[in-house]
């Protein structure tokens, strides 16, 4: 375990650079506050009077609109008859929400809309009845093209009247796909006839059309639906309303803090214009790009924080929320725990086919002869350094001492962290460098800036600098099944 001492100057070095980047966005933004309202039209604010808000953000201003107009309500229905099925048939609940999904689709997309989400439903359903995976995934990918082409959007654009509600169908698609494939592939896993009780057409349905999870997600697999679906006891009412008061207290602070990041911080106009991105100082370029990806933190912890909370009235266990991006010092730990039930789905559903054993097994082989010859050193998030079982090598040849080893692998993480996250503030980052032509707001890869400490010449370290973190479970040299695929 590193030092306490050593540990509160890091996170004071984090947050230090956390608050003060966001402080020179916040007075870039009032700076260049007419400029940005003339371009990009800024709304008038609601939560602060006196500040616009700046609402080119797609994603937050879609889903806001839509859950002032119908989803709140809607959400609101299934918790309402969740509740009453569970007191009254708790043993027919899976129907009642069937036919309540079915219904609150109707209502926001109306009859083709539905239509064609029971037609995509019920082909996927036909042709995993021939237990190919091949097969299946075929259909799931077929079907998610059909989104694409320009005479179906026609069609689909003809159904409404504005452009947020095709839009909707389009992201409703394109999430019932995700469960409509979870079902075909389990299906075609499934061996034992016996067990193919649940793999039926209704109970399909029934999991295609819960409603909480129908527009945005987040994916909860087939099997973890059916089985928590199908448990005797649920939530009682009496335990519902301290989860319930909870649940909604933790949304709505995350919404007043995306909230005020809209109100305060206009980086998302500032993305759209590149002279002002070339005008601003290296600070205000590191602080938007900050304040992008915790906004996307704390906009996701809205987004799925609402189904996940119905999920757990319900008495399932929704995926966990998304993590803060700021805890996390690899590309490999944001898609590991951000989204973690896509990430579990896209996991499973590859490590699953029929290719995964040989290459698994290669995989094990493989790990066993790179750690005889290079010790692994792996750290934990908390800072705190694994030791090996007894009898393993842990050190071989002039390399350095393994204590100072260890210590340099636990303090990696936090030194390069802080250090990269200033490097970004001192010119390494900029709209010119790397960035998407197509896209202006959207950061290319950013160096490592020139006065990070030098790693010490040592195989093992080297070895293992992207080394994930160290698991509870996953014993030495034999990597979880998680790690396969990344």
């Amino acid at each position: 375990m590193l030092p306490r001492w050593e540990l509160s100057l890091y996170l004071l070095a984090s947050l230090g650079f956390h608050f003060y980047s966001f402080y020179e966005v916040y007075k870039t933004s009032r700076e260049h506050e007419e400029q940005l309202d003339q371009e990009f039209d800024l709304a008038i604010g609601t939560l602060l009077g006196g500040f616009k808000k700046d609402q080119t953000d797609f994603e937050w201003s879609f889903w806001m609109e839509w859950g002032k107009q119908r989803l709140v309500w809607l959400l609101l229905g299934h918790l309402a008859v969740s509740q009453m099925a569970n007191q009254i048939a708790r043993k027919h609940r899976p129907w009642f929400l069937t036919a309540y999904g079915m219904w609150a689709c109707w209502c926001v997309l109306g009859a083709p809309g539905t239509a064609m989400i029971f037609l995509h439903t019920v082909i996927s359903f036909c042709v995993a009845q021939f237990r190919s995976l091949f097969l299946s995934w075929l259909c799931s990918l077929l079907l998610l093209s059909t989104l694409r082409l320009q005479d179906v959007e026609e069609i689909k654009r003809g159904w409404y009247k504005t452009e947020n509600e095709y839009y909707l169908l389009q992201f409703t698609l394109t999430v019932r796909c995700l469960y409509y494939t979870s079902f075909s592939l389990e299906f075609c896993w499934q061996q034992l006839p016996g067990g193919r009780t649940f793999y039926s057409l209704p109970w399909m349905m029934a999991y295609v059309f819960y409603y909480p999870v129908f527009h945005n997600g987040p994916i909860l697999s087939f099997p973890e639906f059916i089985g928590q679906m199908r448990q005797p006891e649920q939530c009682p009412l009496r335990l519902s309303l301290p989860v319930l008061a909870r649940g909604l207290g933790r949304l709505f602070v995350c919404w007043c803090l995306a909230e005020l990041m809209v109100h305060l911080m206009y980086m998302h106009a500032f993305y759209g214009s590149a002279p002002l991105l070339r005008a601003v100082s290296c600070w205000t370029l590191g602080g938007l790009a900050l304040a992008q990806v915790l906004f996307f933190y704390v906009k996701y912890l809205v987004l799925f924080g609402i189904p996940a909370l119905l999920m757990r009235l319900d008495g399932l266990t929704p995926p966990p929320l998304p993590r803060c991006v700021s805890t996390m010092f690899s590309f490999t730990g944001m898609w590991r725990y951000f989204d973690v039930g896509l990430h579990d789905f896209l996991i499973r559903a590859w490590l699953s086919g029929f290719r995964c054993t040989c290459w698994a097994g290669g995989w094990r082989q493989l790990s066993h002869r790179v750690d005889a010859v290079h010790p692994q050193v792996c750290v934990h998030p908390s800072g705190r350094v694994p030791t090996r079982p007894a009898g393993d090598t842990v050190f071989h040849g002039d390399d350095f001492c393994i204590c100072e080893l260890l210590a340099w692998r636990a303090r990696l993480p936090l030194v390069l962290g802080s250090a990269q996250l200033a490097g970004s503030h001192r010119g390494e980052w900029s709209p010119e460098a790397g960035g998407d032509p197509v896209h202006p707001g959207q950061p290319g890869p950013v160096p490592l800036p020139t006065g990070s400490p030098s790693l010490p010449r040592c195989p093992s370290l080297v070895l293992h600098l992207h080394a994930h973190p160290v698991q509870s479970g996953v014993s030495w040299g034999q990597p979880s099944w998680k790690d396969l695929l990344e």
